[in-house]
């Protein structure tokens, strides 16, 4: 059971004052949330102009890993970033400070290849789940076992029941397929404390952060990123 910050996604950076979109500020926020429990981090590298792109990785992790030496850095290769799937593989080939991790979502067309990609340099796969078609196709793929982790995100349910029951579905598969890897449990705006709540009981993982949303338990806006993953260390550790 860990928490792990997501603290900026692709999120507009308007979204919150203490937002972090220059490496910059992503060092800055990656040592508080450290400082606040975060035992890994997950970040959506940009570039000078503020764009999410997969070839400022290199300069990001080298960065934050200087600042967090020890701590697992984690990166999106979300399909959306570089739009064009050859772009993308090309982008993660030419890294050379590598991440420690690196999620793949399951409901993007290419991500067995990127998966297989990132196994063979020698990267971790976070491979994200957001239904139960992605689940049937993640215990279907080659390789499934070898992940780091599996990521069950309820990003596209505003429900809290509905996300529920994505959930249970999504998990259902998992264990009728008998995978053993560990699982991280998040949720999206108004489904993120639930699922927090929801990791610790049933003893799994979770992230918060500024990508996820940010609002704290009590619907008071977040100081910051810290502020969000002090607030789930000190769920996770209720007795």
């Amino acid at each position: 059971m860990i928490v792990q910050a997501c603290i900026n996604g692709s999120r507009d950076p308007d979204f919150h004052p203490l937002f972090p979109s220059t490496v910059e500020d992503m060092v800055r926020d990656a040592v508080a949330v450290v400082e606040a429990g975060a035992a890994e981090l997950h970040v959506h590298p940009r570039d000078r102009a503020g764009r999410e792109t997969l070839a400022a990785v290199d300069e990001t992790v080298a960065a934050i890993r200087q600042s967090c030496p020890g701590t697992f850095i984690g990166v999106s290769t979300g399909a959306w970033i570089e739009g064009n799937e050859e772009r993308t593989r090309e982008a993660i080939a030419r890294w050379h400070v590598l991440p420690d991790y690196a999620s793949v979502n399951l409901s993007e067309t290419d991500a067995p290849g990127v998966m297989d990609l990132l196994h063979r340099k020698g990267i971790g796969v976070e491979a994200g789940l957001a239904t139960v078609a992605d689940a049937e196709r993640f215990v279907k793929t080659e390789g499934h076992d070898r992940v780091l982790r599996i990521l069950v995100e309820l990003d596209h349910e505003s429900d809290d029941e509905a996300a529920m029951r994505s959930c249970d579905g999504i998990l259902s598969v998992l264990r009728k397929a008998d995978v053993k890897r560990p699982i991280l449990l998040h949720g999206f705006d108004q489904t993120v404390w639930p699922f927090v709540r929801r990791a610790r009981l049933e003893h799994l993982s979770t992230r918060v952060g500024l990508e996820d949303g940010k609002h704290l338990p009590n619907g008071e806006i977040t100081r910051d990123n810290a502020e969000l993953v002090s607030a789930a260390v000190a769920i996770f550790r209720q007795l």
